[in-house]
């Protein structure tokens, strides 16, 4: 949880958006242009309803545009005027993406300038967009490549350098996982096992491996599009994850978690006591993750 609306790190920004944040290029039938057609741009981070004070803080931070909500529990920050997306690309462009996102912002920055430019009301500019908007979703077929010849820009700087960023990142990527399961080593019949992790596209794996380095612990596991950062050891949760984010801004997940870590440490799961297996039970149905 975020505690007061000056906490948020530039770089916890820049994490969190690495993370949650998107760089959209909306094309839409308009009669009343030449062109046909009208382009919007939009920087949009949604969220679950029970976020919205950190969603408010990232909006006070920019100090730009609006949230609004849906009646699914859904709530959005979103910047769509060329003005105040000006401050969004200040503030990425000091305070670079490490992702693949980034290049999604890359391309992002040429429909900027090319609305900048009026260009986006002329056929030749609409094509440009067009085009930038193939790459961007990852959607050209070989045919489009050909007739639409815009190279998506690639990211080689995956290196973690600012706690800020990871803090953001984890608060927006991170899930802390409870796993009861059955144990015939145990007096009770169950035994408590604790996980972090962090899934991203396979094409994200570099960072994945710089964040190993980083925090020092873990281990990643590619499966199919995707890789995962997991850390299971003990000693490593207590030891390095929990201290890390000790310093930063966790969600309620956290807090949830580092309660059955005080309990594991005082041994308490391990007793014929059935309270504390139901008690960690009970925290372990709350986490976001285990509600997906």
């Amino acid at each position: 949880m975020i505690d007061t609306l000056s906490s948020l790190h530039p770089g916890f920004i820049t994490g969190f958006t690495d993370g949650e944040g998107c760089f959209l290029i909306n094309i839409r039938p308009n009669i009343k242009l030449k062109t046909g057609y009208s382009v919007e741009l939009v920087f949009k981070i949604a969220l679950h309803s029970r976020d919205k004070l950190l969603l408010t803080n990232i909006k006070n931070y920019f100090e730009v545009d609006t949230i609004t909500e849906r009646t699914d529990g859904c709530i959005r920050y979103w910047v769509g005027s060329i003005k105040d997306l000006e401050i969004i690309v200040k503030h990425f462009d000091s305070y670079p993406l490490i992702t693949h996102k980034w290049s999604d912002y890359q391309l992002f920055k040429q429909v900027i300038e090319l609305m900048k430019c009026k260009e986006h009301l002329t056929n030749e500019g609409l094509k440009k967009i067009v085009s930038i908007k193939a790459v961007l979703n990852n959607g050209l077929s070989n045919e489009l490549k050909i007739a639409f010849p815009v190279i998506r820009p690639q990211i080689n700087n995956q290196i973690i350098l600012d706690p800020h960023w990871v803090t953001g990142f984890v608060e927006a990527e991170g899930c802390f996982h409870i796993n009861v399961y059955r144990s015939l080593k145990s007096k009770q019949g169950y035994a408590v096992k604790l996980k972090f992790i962090i899934t991203q596209h396979t094409r994200d794996e570099q960072l994945m491996k710089s964040l190993i380095k980083y925090i020092n612990c873990g281990n990643i596991y590619s499966r199919r599009e995707a890789v995962d950062f997991i850390v299971t050891k003990f000693d490593d949760i207590t030891g390095k994850i929990i201290p890390f984010f000790n310093k930063g801004v966790k969600h309620l997940d956290y807090f949830n978690f580092v309660s059955v870590i005080e309990l594991m440490k005082n041994k308490a799961h391990l007793t014929k006591e059935g309270l504390v297996l139901l008690k960690i039970r009970k925290i372990k149905a709350v986490l976001r993750n285990e509600q997906r």
